[in-house]
């Protein structure tokens, strides 16, 4: 009874080997409607039609018109710290998992020993050409094979965990390219509407500074009062006052692109590109929800993620289970080097072996539970990966569509406000109204030019951050 017992334990093992732990598990998500096509047609800007299905360019960046920020993208993939980082992890990763796939191949080593040795006299004298002899050299060399029997896929569920750790760092090292590229034209853009919002508050300063200039001559000839000056000395004030906070976050827009190239903040940069010259592009493509969790270099490697996950249970469970081992040795020995692989010197070993782990505290089992919390959170990972990633491009989506009505309402308050600001200085010039009226139009001129500039801002900005969204179109040779 007993023999029939034990070879049909080890057939069931071998059977439960080729099953051994999920080799590549597959998190079902519930994907997000698609996108249907349409067309974003503000009145006071450039329309953008939404693709849907179709694929963004590696090099979208360039979609935006402007040589200077191409020239900026591409010193930026040369001397950014995080993408040197995130390469030499990748290459870490990558030998990292050759290393481990050797493993699995069987072991040659080679080796040879010099003993100088001397024998009591108490003792017999191992060597059979010279009993007498209590002092001699001994020479061997040899060569040894070693080959693991993998058969519960301990080593092939290693080399799996190692193969899916290179492809998260591959997949971590194109989000960083996408990132980097994204963070690198949004800081130019938001450079470029820093640029033309100190320009207009530069222009406010000096309309106003005029204006107080003609009211100080009036009051020279006695035409208005002391309280009318001091009324567009606080108007003059305020708007020098909007000019510092603007200053300051230019400043910090060129740190950030500094740093992006490589460079220490404060250093000399390329030129940049102004607003003007950069041109919103008119074709958005959206991918389709399967495509965007295919694409989004973030959910790649939360997968990959995922499948290292399941390796590691496989191997969990194989560590549990009988390890077989097959080693052979074969050389020579002599106390003459010249004669190790003379006749009878030579000599071999096959040895085969198997190991079955008995008790070790519980830890094995405790691994292999550990490795399934593991493969647990993996997959809760990819799925919060996956959302996150609809979420980003419906954020998108939706900041292009209301940007569009933003910089609608905002030119139609511009246009207004300057058109009201010309009226009321002339009006003033004319004795029509007094300064308060013309420090109201004043400042609303100011506050809708401003807005003016942050809507054309944010609809460039927020094509960025679409195209980052569906993916960015990044490609990494392997």
């Amino acid at each position: 009874m007993r023999r029939a017992t034990v070879p049909g334990l080890i057939a069931a093992l071998l059977a439960s080997a080729c099953t051994m732990g999920p080799q590549h598990p597959t998190t079902p998500v519930a994907l997000a409607p698609p996108v249907p096509a349409s067309v974003i047609a503000p009145a006071s800007g450039p329309a953008q039609q939404i693709v849907p299905g179709a694929t963004v360019q590696p090099d979208w960046w360039r979609l935006f018109g402007s040589p200077a920020l191409d020239a900026l993208v591409d010193q930026a993939l040369k001397a950014n710290n995080d993408l040197a980082t995130a390469d030499a992890a990748l290459r870490q990763a990558r030998e990292t998992a050759a290393a481990t796939a050797g493993a699995s191949l069987p072991q040659l080593d080679a080796s040879y020993n010099a003993q100088r040795i001397r024998v009591s006299r108490t003792l017999s004298n191992p060597l059979a050409t010279d009993p007498n002899q209590y002092l001699y050299t001994l020479h061997t060399a040899q060569v040894t094979v070693a080959y693991p029997l993998d058969l519960f896929g301990a080593q092939r569920s290693k080399n799996r965990s190692a193969r899916a750790a290179a492809t998260v760092a591959q997949d971590k090292l194109i989000a960083a390219h996408t990132t980097v590229v994204a963070n690198l034209v949004s800081a130019v853009i938001q450079q470029a509407g820093l640029a033309a919002q100190i320009a207009a508050a530069q222009a406010s300063i000096r309309n106003n500074g005029e204006v107080l200039t003609m009211l100080q001559q009036r009051q020279a000839l006695g035409d208005i009062g002391a309280s009318d000056v001091s009324a567009q000395q606080t108007a003059l004030a305020t708007a020098e006052g909007a000019l510092p906070p603007l200053l300051h976050q230019r400043d910090h827009q060129l740190g950030l692109i500094a740093g992006l190239l490589g460079l220490a903040a404060g250093s000399p940069l390329p030129p940049l590109p102004a607003l003007a010259d950069l041109t919103l592009p008119g074709s958005l493509p959206v991918s389709l929800p399967a495509d965007i969790v295919a694409h989004r270099p973030d959910v790649r490697a939360a997968e990959a993620q995922m499948q290292g996950a399941a390796a590691d249970v496989g191997a969990a469970i194989a560590a549990r289970l009988p390890n077989f081992q097959i080693s052979a040795n074969v050389g020579g020995e002599a106390t003459a080097i010249t004669d190790m692989f003379a006749s009878g010197n030579p000599f071999w070993a096959l040895i085969g072996g198997v190991t079955q782990p008995i008790f070790h505290g519980g830890s094995l089992r405790h691994q292999q539970r550990a490795a399934e919390a593991e493969l647990t959170g993996a997959k809760s990972q990819y799925r919060a990966a996956a959302l996150q990633a609809f979420l980003d491009v419906s954020d998108a989506l939706s900041g292009l569509r209301t940007d569009a009505d933003a910089l609608d309402a905002a030119t139609r308050a511009d246009t207004a406000a300057a058109q009201t600001l010309l009226y009321t200085r002339r009006q003033l010039q004319l004795g029509g109204v007094g300064t308060i009226a013309l420090f109201n139009a004043s400042a609303a001129a100011a506050s809708a030019s401003a807005q003016a500039v942050q809507a054309r801002t944010a609809r460039l900005s927020d094509t960025v951050a679409l195209f980052q969204a569906v993916g960015g179109g990044v490609v990494i040779k392997p």
